[in-house]
């Protein structure tokens, strides 16, 4: 017999499912998304444990047919995309059909879900990733997601996630990105049925204050700059709220939170003797670009992104910062002019932030 043997389906799928969703964190961020894809004006999460014992989720999105809400569970299903190329024109946050496979892999799953033209919906249960049955029942329109015993087959993965504190501030920490990313829908996190976060459908600047705290609002600048390759919304913070420790930082691009050092080191750069060397500011950016000039099939995690056009990007970035710290009277007239950014028009066909 040989060395070189094929996975078998059920341990492939533990294996994606341990780079996908490696704590309740994942799971939430992953179907908060997949809601938000769906169309929800409103979104409710729920879990109790720090989401080990129960991950609830309940949106009032498109729904899915009976058909749909069985195959969304099969690994590689997904109605984002077809082809390779559909990839590099992504405009949506979902696209592997990996998620839901890799949740329902490692947990016990209940689907209760109805479209608009339905009369019924459909309850969908799925455990351990094997289909368990499909039966009718009445439900509103939308979805209704309950993840039980998260990890319960995989209990070394259960191990890891031991720090319970630990873990309901990342569930904070995802709730928040995903909130941030979409003001106009109402976010509501709840912790063992008692609400602690609750985000009215609101401007991008109030969703900004009613995530951070209400400090923060005089202290936005308004960033609104849009270039041949790339559009830039946002604000960002005048420079004498700079912190040591700042996690009031938050990037997007295409509606999508990800991480940079290069576009941090570019923003730092616009607040050159305007802040401490030890300080960093505040920042709300959301890029836009051609869907095909970013890749953002990096990383399982999808924080990070490949541009086409990194380095006039990160020019552009500190440009703007720059500019509009200058007009608010944080940077000399000359500095001003060497902040100053050309702005061509974007194309018709750009993926372009929207906000309410």
């Amino acid at each position: 017999m040989g060395t070189i043997q094929v996975l078998s389906f059920e341990v492939a799928n533990l294996i994606a499912a341990g780079e996908v969703v490696d704590r309740p964190a994942s799971a939430i961020k992953e179907m908060m998304e997949n809601s938000i894809d769906a169309g929800a004006s409103s979104l409710t999460v729920n879990f109790r444990n720090a989401g080990l014992e129960l991950i609830q989720i309940v949106d009032d999105g498109c729904g899915m047919s009976p058909m749909d809400a069985r195959m969304a569970f099969d690994r590689h299903a997904t109605s984002k995309i077809e082809t390779f190329d559909d990839i590099y024109r992504l405009q949506t946050f979902g696209f592997r059909g990996e998620a839901l496979a890799s949740i329902a892999a490692i947990s016990q799953v209940e689907l209760r879900t109805r479209q608009a033209e339905d009369e019924v919906g459909t309850v969908t249960i799925v455990n351990g990733g094997e289909f368990v049955s499909q039966t009718p029942t009445m439900c509103p329109v939308g979805s209704q997601f309950f993840v039980r015993n998260l990890f319960y087959t995989a209990p070394a993965r259960r191990k890891f996630n031991g720090d319970r504190s630990r873990m309901v501030t990342d569930i904070k920490k995802e709730f928040r990105r995903v909130a941030l990313c979409n003001p106009q829908v109402r976010c509501e996190l709840m912790s063992n049925d008692m609400p602690i976060i609750t985000l009215p459908s609101a401007t991008l600047r109030e969703r900004i204050i009613d995530v951070v705290g209400k400090h923060i609002r005089t202290n936005l600048l308004e960033v609104d700059v849009d270039t041949s390759i790339v559009k830039i919304k946002g604000y960002v913070g005048r420079p004498a709220a700079a912190k040591q420790k700042n996690v009031e930082q938050y990037l997007f691009v295409n509606g999508r939170y990800f991480r940079s050092p290069q576009i941090y080191r570019a923003i730092l750069k616009a607040y050159d003797k305007l802040i401490p060397d030890i300080c960093s500011p505040s920042y709300f950016l959301y890029l836009t670009v051609e869907p095909d000039r970013v890749d953002v099939n990096v990383s399982p995690h999808k924080t990070e992104v490949r541009f086409a056009d990194a380095d006039d990007i990160y020019q552009i970035v500190s440009a703007a910062v720059r500019g509009t710290l200058a007009k608010s009277g944080n940077v000399g007239a000359m500095e001003f002019e060497r902040a100053a950014v050309e702005i061509p028009v974007m194309s018709d066909d750009a993926v372009v932030y929207a906000e309410p």
